[in-house]
């Protein structure tokens, strides 16, 4: 299994998964422009992917949805889309080689999920949006191969921000998103001894730093006396292609 992360943020997010059969695609955001360029630089034919998995329906996951019309889609929340498939939180789909489990988040947009994606080898986590992970979810995120998993901000970089009161509000409540501190905490709970590769996503721009997340999750990750030396761990940027999986 092997994955690119196009973009991830509040100002556009696309992930791509694929093995030797199967293409996916997650959510859809950013610029058509932007998209296509990186397309073009992975020579990647989104036309021929199995299937479109959006986590939400917020602008930065969806805004160029109508590009993917032909693909399959997949959503727990109503899309602009008459064809798309509904899925509901804990269902299991089958899609090619991989087999791909519904998790449902806590955000402020209706049926906001994440994902676990399998093939009979490996497994991988993704989880973005959201203010905090239901204990009935945490045994399904246990001990994969492969995470990209939200570390929006760092509480008092975001507090010291311009961002009206009500805002920050919004992001620290249990339907805003995942702090550096719980997301590590949430990390080090469900990592096991298969896990290779950590990439911290869905970082603000604004509310933290990518090398403050990083050094949050590992610090934790010591505190417990956990192997970090032998996962690579990653944190993303807003725009800019990551490669990550089976090298």
């Amino acid at each position: 299994m092997k994955f690119a992360l196009l973009a991830s943020g509040s100002k556009g997010n696309c992930c791509l998964i694929k093995d030797e059969t199967t293409n996916l695609m997650i959510d859809c955001g950013t610029t058509k422009r932007y998209l296509n360029g990186c397309f073009e630089r992975l020579n990647y034919d989104y036309q021929k992917a199995d299937a479109l998995l959006i986590t939400h329906t917020h602008k930065d996951h969806v805004s160029q949805l109508r590009m993917f019309d032909q693909l399959p889609a997949f959503s727990c929340a109503e899309l602009e889309k008459e064809d798309a498939n509904h899925v509901r939180p804990y269902d299991r789909l089958r899609i090619g080689s991989f087999s791909i489990t519904v998790l449902p988040m806590s955000h402020d947009c209706e049926g906001t999920i994440g994902f676990v994606i399998e093939t009979q080898q490996e497994k991988m986590v993704y989880v973005t949006d959201t203010g905090y992970i239901r204990q009935d979810v945490m045994p399904y995120l246990a001990n994969a191969d492969y995470y990209v998993f939200e570390s929006n901000h760092d509480i008092e970089m975001l507090m010291q921000t311009s961002r009206p009161v009500f805002v920050k509000q919004r992001i620290i409540n249990d339907y805003g998103h995942l702090c550096n501190e719980d997301s590590a905490n949430i990390l080090s709970q469900v990592i096991g001894d298969r896990t290779k590769e950590i990439v911290l996503a869905h970082i603000s721009q604004e509310g933290n730093h990518r090398q403050l997340a990083a050094d949050t999750l590992i610090h934790r990750l010591k505190q417990k006396d956990l192997p970090c030396e032998r996962v690579s761990i990653y944190a993303a940027e807003q725009f800019g292609i990551y490669v990550g999986g089976k090298r």
